[in-house]
């Protein structure tokens, strides 16, 4: 009478498919903390952690540096031209008939003639600063979002027939000034005398405080209306350039021939993309780095899994001889310590995914939680130009992520599998 084969694994290793339920079960156990495999269950431990760190970070890194790319373009291209248009020859004088014909080409959102100058601010107590004047028509700042729709004290309305100026919020702080208050502005251009040229000099009343939450804007701007902004800075009937606003900023080259054919004049154009070009191109500098440096933390985190498996195959020698005695073929035997090797990438890639994706979305109030505890202003929005830190996580990106860590995981599990499968029952049990 034979005695009939072991239904674990003789039965479920030859004729079952791969990947069966014996194999998981038994990576299970290999998976748990033991006593006697505490050095091998450490080792799987930092590997979990290592991974889920080194993927958090990067989808947190990322997402940061798309959210500041992001709020920077979108807060630069929306209070500054996306094409600024100059003279050649002669003075803008028919600005109107230019700004018109140029409204009308196909995909141009709107058009401001402006002129601008730098002066010196000062307040009604005490304090000065540099600030940029630009003149403006109502109508234009009306259509400028960033400003129009961020007016947190006094109003716009009308500006076009005052002499009142329009602020930023961290511009008024820093002078002391309110709603109704004078600013008084200093402009190096002014009258020529037998003397020379004398500056000029002029207050103004504050009309609107707005924020637009960049803090370079919000610290500099002050907008005046265009017919005041002529007489002050001596260019009577006349602007020094215009800017166009296109629907489609990121399309703006294929715009501008036809933008410098509707002005029907000498004129010479510069693109967002021409001003801002070294900037934008630091920017994706660093966020390529940033990405190479974090990948290695994934990596190490990999090399981990590795020299935990190959502890784990060596100490396990006995247990793959008896499997294999008992009817486990070599696959089975491989597929054993793929799953246990992936599973420690999988579950890390996992936690770090969950992880990362919490930390972007209460990223700001995480940030004023540590200023708080360490009573220091992280990110200071003076040397960082926005307000709050920003997170946009792309759905693209983290996939990316997600998926290289999995692989390296993958990858990094073959080399311990494979030496298992090729472990000669014989020689592991020779000596027990």
């Amino acid at each position: 009478m034979s005695l009939p084969e072991s239904p674990t694994v003789t039965g479920d290793s030859r004729g079952s498919r791969p990947f069966s339920r014996y194999e998981w079960m038994i990576a299970g156990r290999y998976l748990r903390s033991r006593r006697r495999d505490a050095g091998v269950s450490v080792i799987a431990g930092f590997s979990f952690v290592g991974i889920m760190l080194g993927v958090a970070a990067l989808i947190i890194v990322m997402s940061v540096m798309n959210g500041f790319r992001g709020e920077l373009l979108m807060r630069i291209l929306g209070v500054n031209g996306h094409v600024i248009l100059y003279p050649i020859d002669r003075p803008l004088t028919d600005y109107e008939q230019v700004a018109d014909r140029i409204g009308q080409v196909n995909g141009v959102e709107f058009v401001m003639p402006m002129v601008q100058g730098q002066v010196l601010a000062q307040g009604p107590n005490s304090g000065s600063t540099g600030a940029l004047v630009r003149g403006v028509r109502l109508q234009d700042l009306q259509k400028l979002a960033p400003v129009s729709e961020n007016v947190k004290l006094g109003s716009l309305e009308g500006f076009d027939s005052g002499d009142g100026v329009a602020v930023g919020s961290r511009l008024a702080s820093s002078l002391g000034i309110g709603l109704g208050d004078m600013i008084t502005l200093i402009s190096p251009d002014g009258d020529v005398t037998a003397f020379g040229t004398s500056p000029r000099v002029k207050a103004y009343p504050v009309k609107a405080i707005f924020e637009i939450g960049m803090s370079e804007y919000d610290a500099a701007y002050v907008y005046m209306p265009l017919p005041e902004a002529q007489l002050y800075f001596n260019q009577e009937n006349q602007v020094q350039s215009i800017e166009i606003f296109v629907d489609r900023p990121d399309q703006v080259k294929a715009l501008q021939p036809e933008i410098e054919a509707a002005a029907g004049r000498p004129v010479y154009t510069v693109t967002w993309e021409t001003q801002n070009q070294s900037f934008f191109s630091a920017l994706n500098v660093e966020r390529n780095v940033m990405f190479i440096i974090l990948t290695l933390i994934v990596l190490v985190a990999a090399l981990n899994i590795i020299s935990g498996l190959f502890m784990l195959v060596k100490d396990k020698g006995r247990d793959i001889a008896i499997l294999r005695t008992m009817g486990a073929t070599k696959g089975a035997v491989m597929r054993v310590f793929l799953i246990t090797g992936a599973s420690i990438g999988f579950s890390g890639t996992l936690a770090g995914f969950v992880l990362g994706l919490l930390f972007c979305i209460n990223i700001e109030n995480i940030r004023q939680f540590f200023s708080w505890v360490t009573g220091v202003v992280l990110f200071n929005p003076e040397f960082y130009f926005l307000s709050q830190l920003p997170a946009e996580v792309d759905p693209s990106e983290v996939i990316l992520v997600v998926a290289m860590a999995i692989g390296l995981s993958f990858l990094a599990t073959l080399l311990p599998s494979w030496r298992a499968s090729r472990l000669d029952p014989v020689d592991a049990l020779r000596y027990e």
